[in-house]
């Protein structure tokens, strides 16, 4: 029979690939939540604190991550500045992320955004995101958008995140909060419960398995590919 992939490695592809057994880490779903505003009466944080709330009603360890104080990107700052180290720490420790942002001129705001830069892709060995899971919510001032949770998932996809479907997106926020910042019933709150209730069973499902998930064939011959330059260097010397 002639080889029909002549190109392919099969000593890293052997064959049919089999679901592997989750590992089981012992502890509730940790889930660190990012929002985009530090308004005093900010409607992205008031979205994501009722998420926070289900959550942990779900069984999950919450964590939320104050954006005060975090420098602008490229502002004289790096990975020592204490919030950076904060938020980085925050992201090593979770499983799975919700992000809430406003919409700002048809765009998530430029603190969501500046969260998300200070988050390596690679931080030496490690890839802090990769096969994490990920929620995007949004909130707006009028109408109804999609335009920052878009923006954020196409994030999450270069973050080597698993972004769940389903998603929160909050027209004319101001009117579904009570004076003492809660989110009145309504479909735009069962929206959010949805999300939550997805995104921690997507987590439970994929937390135990996202090596696997995430071993990519292409890495794995770059790294063999490596090893024998390293093995033949050697032997020549």
């Amino acid at each position: 029979m002639t080889d029909d992939l002549p190109a392919l490695d099969r000593t890293l592809l052997p064959g049919a690939l089999t679901l592997p057994a989750a590992a089981d880490p012992g502890h509730a779903p940790r889930i660190l939540i990012l929002y985009g505003s530090l308004r005093a009466r900010s409607f992205s944080r008031l979205s994501a604190e009722e998420a926070g709330r289900i959550l942990t009603h779900l069984g999950a360890e919450v964590r939320f991550f104050d954006p005060a104080g975090l420098p602008l990107v490229d502002d004289n700052a790096d990975a020592d500045h204490p919030r950076v180290r904060a938020l980085r720490d925050l992201v090593a420790w979770s499983e799975g992320m919700v992000w809430s942002s406003p919409e700002r001129h048809g765009a998530m705001t430029g603190l969501m955004k500046t969260q998300i830069d200070w988050i390596p892709l690679s931080d030496g060995a490690v890839r802090p995101t990769q096969g994490k899971t990920l929620a995007v919510m949004q909130v707006s001032g009028g109408s109804q958008s999609f335009n920052a949770v878009n923006q954020m998932r196409v994030l999450g996809r270069w973050m080597r995140m698993l972004t769940i479907p389903n998603q929160s997106s909050i027209p004319k926020a101001f009117q579904e909060f009570d004076e003492a910042g809660r989110m009145r019933p309504s479909p735009l709150y069962e929206r959010i419960v949805d999300v939550m209730e997805e995104l921690v069973r997507f987590t439970l499902l994929t937390r135990g398995r996202s090596a696997w998930l995430t071993d990519r064939y292409s890495e794995r011959r770059e790294s063999a590919a490596d090893l024998i330059a390293r093995v033949n260097l050697s032997q020549a010397t």
